[in-house]
Order: C-alpha cells, then structure tokens, then sequence
C-alpha cells in the first residue's frame, strides 16, 4: 500500500510540472480593426475640432484643384483667343517704309483694295487704312475762344467701311460709315472711346459736331472695342472719299484681311497679285507664324504660376494639421501613459497618431477636390468657358490629402511615440 501512494504522489508531481509549460504568455498586439475604431473614436469625439483641422487642407487642396483647373482652363482660352485673331489676319503694305509723304506717292495699294480682295476665296473681310497728316486741333466747339481749353492734338485715319469688318470693331453708339458716305465725300467721323471721352462726347442722338480746324464733322459713331489695330481706339475716323478730297491723300496705306481659319497662307500668296498685278513685288505680305511654341510657354507659364499658389495653400493646411495633432498628443498624455502601461508599444502609439493624421488628410482631400471642382465650373460658368480639368486631378486629390497628413502626423507620432509610461502617469496625475 505505501508503495502505491509512493506511487501515486510521485504521478501527481509528473502532473503538474507536465501542465506548467502550457500556460499562455501575455502578448501585445494591435490589428488593423483596432487601429481604425481607435481613429474613428478620436476623430468623431470632437467633430467640430475636426473638421477646424482638416479646414486648411481642405481648402488647400481646393485651392490646387481650382487654380491648376482654372489655369488649364483660361489657357484654352488665351491660347484659342491668340489663335483665332493671330492666324486670321493678314496684312499688306508698301514694300519700302520711307517719309510720310514719299510712301503716299509710292504706294501702289489701289483705292478699291477691298473690292479686289473680297472676291478671293477665304477671306472674310477687309479694309484700307491710312494716317491723314492734319495739322488743325480738334475741337468740340466751334468758337475760337482763347479761354477754351477743349482742344486736342487727336490722330486722324481714313478707313473705308469694310475695315470695321476686318479690325472687328464694335460700337457702343450709332454707327459706322459706308460706301456712299465715302462717294459724297460726306463730313462725318466715328470716334474712338478715347477720342470721344476726351471730346466729352457719349451720344450721337442728338447729332454732335467735332471741328477739325475749321471744318465740322458730324459724329454718327463711337466704338466701344476693337480686336485688332488699338492705335484706333485713340482716333478720329474719316471715310477715304473725305480724306482724298478735303486732306489730299494720293494712296492707302495698308490693307488689312480677315481670313478664314487655315487660309492666311493661301491668301498671303494671292494678296499681292490681286491688289497690284503689274507689280505685286512692290507689295510686302505679313502672314501670321505658327504660335504652336506661344502656346505651349503660355499655357506652361499660367500652370507654373497657379500650382505655386496651390502649393502654398496646401503647406498651410499641413501646418494646420500637424500642429492640431501636436497639441492633441500633449492633450492626451495620460490615455498615452495608460496604453503604455497596459502592454501598448512605441509601435502601436506611434501608428494610431499617424493614422488619424492620414485619415484627416484623406477625408480632407476628397472635400477639398469636391469644392475645387465647384469653383472651376461656378467660374467658368459666370465667364462663359467651356471648363477644363485633368480626369486624374480629382482622383490625385485624396492621395495628396493623404500625402499632407502623412507627413504632418510624422513628428507628432514620433513625440507620442517616445513618451515614457511613468511620466505620462505622473504628469497626468
């Protein structure tokens, strides 16, 4: 018998140093679905706090979907506008530009130039017009007082009708001269914006006068732009019959064409040969150049400039997030300390404050490029553009959100990271 309970004893000794290696070890571990309830929670705690953080990056990235979708779309339109007027426009003048006087003489340009060339295929419009040498002021009253002081040294030019058509002038009152005006050697004139404001004239209704030296002019016209040739927005406009007759002109002194798009060059090798057969050598032809290169470095120049602005945006709202979340680990130095204590490791804090950084850079990249996209078509509404945006720039948006809270969560991790148990404990207490 007691060599059986010998036994037995020594059996349930066996027992127990069996069963001792099979205790489990205390292990710390954080799994993703942690992590993001751990985000969730610290970031929809305090949802107005939030959303004041994630407002500098919010409208920074707004403001670099904005500016590089406005900047791609005002340079469409510079660049469509430079095409349209550049490569439709073609001009003619005297081979040789000598004396104001010798160039009238030798001038070859005949005085039904716009007959002539409107017959040829592509052109639109087109219009002569000269510099008339008058020596007179130009006045709005017709008495020679002494203490008057309205009297102005203003350019006078000739132009026949279809100039109008050809410069894409536009009036803001009355209306242009035509032919007949031209034949009767009618004294009337149109008015540049700058003439008229500093003649005080703004209405034709009532049929104002201008004195060119002595001679009255009746005012049919005043222009409100122009497209092309500004030096006319600063001028008296006169038909040629009237400058012929009265100021002696002997010739034009350019043609100016408005083609079709695509047929300068066709047009410019006609041109000469329609308006002076005999000798079109004599004649000098300015066709526009490929603005292929303009177009690039202007389209480039606007980018460069706006994704400047964007970027700087975008630094304030890092700045803005990664000094939010350095307070907010200053703030919760004793949940840090209890984390600590409880079996938490550099590791694990150092991934929750970064990832509620890039979180808050996510979701502020997606609000952001939301609004940016508002902005671009509300502008391009209100402007009448057709709005332009790179397909990938709103996709790039909460990546470059991400990027912004990744780098400004980096430091203030890295400072929760390094914060001992026992001191976040004791400066909690």
């Amino acid at each position: 018998m007691l060599e059986d309970d010998d036994f037995q004893r020594s059996e349930d000794v066996v027992e127990i140093e069996i069963a001792q290696p099979a205790t489990p070890v205390a292990t710390s571990a954080l799994t993703f679905r942690d992590l993001f309830s751990e985000m969730s929670i610290a970031l929809t705690s305090r949802p107005g706090r939030t959303l004041l953080t994630a407002m500098g990056t919010i409208l920074g990235v707004a403001a670099l979907v904005a500016t590089l979708g406005l900047a791609k779309t005002a340079g469409n339109q510079i660049v469509s506008r430079f095409d349209e007027l550049e490569a439709t426009q073609v001009k003619v003048e005297p081979q040789q530009q000598r004396g104001f006087g010798e160039q009238q003489q030798t001038s070859v340009i005949p005085w039904d130039s716009e007959d002539r060339l409107t017959r040829l295929n592509g052109v639109r419009s087109a219009g002569i017009f000269s510099s008339v040498n008058v020596s007179d002021s130009v006045r709005s009253v017709p008495v020679d007082d002494p203490l008057d002081e309205s009297e102005f040294q203003i350019p006078v030019q000739a132009v026949s009708p279809g100039f109008f058509d050809a410069a894409r002038s536009s009036l803001a009152t009355g209306r242009f001269f035509d032919e007949g005006h031209s034949e009767r050697n009618d004294s009337v004139v149109v008015l540049g914006p700058e003439a008229a404001e500093r003649l005080q004239i703004t209405r034709v209704d009532n049929t104002p006068a201008i004195f060119i030296g002595d001679k009255p002019f009746t005012v049919i016209g005043i222009l409100a732009d122009t497209a092309r040739e500004p030096s006319i927005l600063n001028a008296l406009l006169i038909p040629n019959g009237v400058a012929r007759q009265t100021y002696e002109l002997q010739a034009p002194a350019e043609v100016l064409i408005d083609v079709e798009v695509g047929a300068a060059e066709l047009i410019g090798t006609q041109a000469a040969t329609a308006l002076s057969p005999g000798e079109p050598d004599k004649l000098r032809v300015a066709v526009p150049t490929s603005p292929k290169r303009l177009k690039e470095d202007v389209a480039s120049d606007v980018n460069a400039l706006f994704l400047v602005l964007g970027g700087i945006s975008l630094l304030v709202g890092a700045i803005g997030i990664a000094n939010v979340t350095l307070v907010s680990v200053l703030e919760r130095t004793g949940e840090i300390g209890l984390r600590r204590a409880l079996g938490a490791t550099r590791r694990h804090v150092a991934a929750q404050f970064l990832g509620e950084s890039v979180a808050l850079g996510i979701l502020a990249g997606i609000l952001g490029a939301s609004l940016g996209v508002i902005t671009i078509v509300v502008v391009s509404a209100t402007r009448q553009w057709s709005p332009v945006l790179e397909t990938w720039l709103p996709f790039a948006a909460p990546a470059v959100g991400a990027l912004t809270g990744l780098l400004a969560g980096t430091y203030p991790a890295w400072k929760a990271a390094s914060i001992e148990p026992i001191a976040a404990l004791r400066s909690s207490s």
